[in-house]
């Protein structure tokens, strides 16, 4: 009988604590870690979610960059921070669901170790050739790929472009060469000179280059065609409606954040990101706005951690 109200006392002052962190919240600067080095997309939706903070919640935002392991030094340094809404993760699909599929000794898990706050922004890949290529639709490129003399160049082994092409390889049959660069920089430069075949690279980063002519797109990984490339067919037209991908980026507290301070974190990520000038810029860099809820951003991270963990099973794929 003691411990029955020992056990009621304790859940009492547990939510009563609770209930008191979130009427005070935020009681101080709120650190935004960012798991990539400055400029990246990580850094810059980050920096334009945290730059609303003061604003919107009354305390700034103190963006801090900690590179390294892919992601998994900031992802492990946020899921072991206290979980008073004081400490968020703002990351890529790499962090939050490839990286527990590529490596076995990830000292994180995304669906543990992290309370959702918001999927932020999403972009397409698009599939891009060298100009040479003489493929001119998905189809011409999966019957040549299929005869094994093509190479595809990513930004990394087990990255999003690298684990795109992987799939449709899956899905078609191909037999292309990966050849992983250290990022997608050097990857689209000699898709350009005609040294590696074709690549998939997120919608922003290309744009320029397939409307100048010094690459082709083929399509856009996308249900439907994309304001910035509206000539582009998506994959989903050219018979492949299991290619659609998106690239993401999403913002994360550690586990066991009170739900009300999750809700107060929620509800200032999302007015940041549909404000004018956040979505302006985010269109800009190719990036489209869907400040979802917890919820849904939990829903989706579980289906991307399933997708991915196929895709690089079936694959063999293993970190560099």
């Amino acid at each position: 009988m003691h411990s029955l109200a020992r056990g009621a006392l304790a859940l009492a002052a547990a939510l009563v604590s609770s209930s008191g962190l979130a009427q005070s919240f935020p009681s101080k600067p709120i650190r935004v870690i960012i798991p990539f080095v400055a400029g990246g997309s990580s850094d810059i939706v980050g920096r334009a979610i945290g730059a609303k903070f003061q604003e919107l919640l009354g305390q700034p935002a103190v963006v801090e960059n900690k590179p390294g392991a892919n992601g998994a030094i900031a992802a492990e340094f946020v899921a072991k921070s206290e979980p008073d809404g004081h400490t968020l993760l703002v990351g890529s699909i790499g962090v939050f669901s490839i990286n527990t599929a590529l490596f076995k000794d990830l000292r994180y898990d995304p669906l543990r170790d992290f309370a959702p706050i918001s999927l932020a922004v999403t972009t397409p890949n698009v599939l891009i050739t060298k100009p040479q290529l003489a493929a001119k639709s998905v189809n011409e490129l999966v019957e040549a790929d299929k005869k094994g003399r093509l190479s595809y160049c990513s930004s990394g082994t087990g990255s999003s472009d690298h684990l795109t092409a992987e799939l449709m390889k899956q899905i078609a049959g191909g037999q292309a060469v990966h050849v992983p660069y250290r990022g997608g920089a050097a990857c689209q430069t000699d898709i350009m000179g005609n040294q590696v075949d074709y690549s998939f690279q997120n919608l922003g980063a290309v744009t320029n280059y397939i409307k100048s002519g010094r690459m082709k797109a083929l399509a856009v990984t996308a249900k439907a065609r994309h304001p910035q490339l509206p000539d582009v067919p998506t994959v989903v037209e050219a018979g492949f409606p299991d290619l659609v991908v998106t690239s993401w980026q999403a913002a994360a507290a550690p586990a066991k954040t009170p739900r009300e301070v999750v809700a107060k974190l929620n509800d200032a990520t999302v007015k940041a990101l549909r404000s004018p000038d956040v979505r302006e810029r985010m269109n800009q860099i190719g990036f489209d706005v869907v400040a979802s809820s917890p919820e849904e951003f939990g829903r989706f991270m579980r289906e991307e951690v399933e997708r991915w963990t196929r895709v690089v099973q079936k694959g063999g794929i293993k970190p560099d």
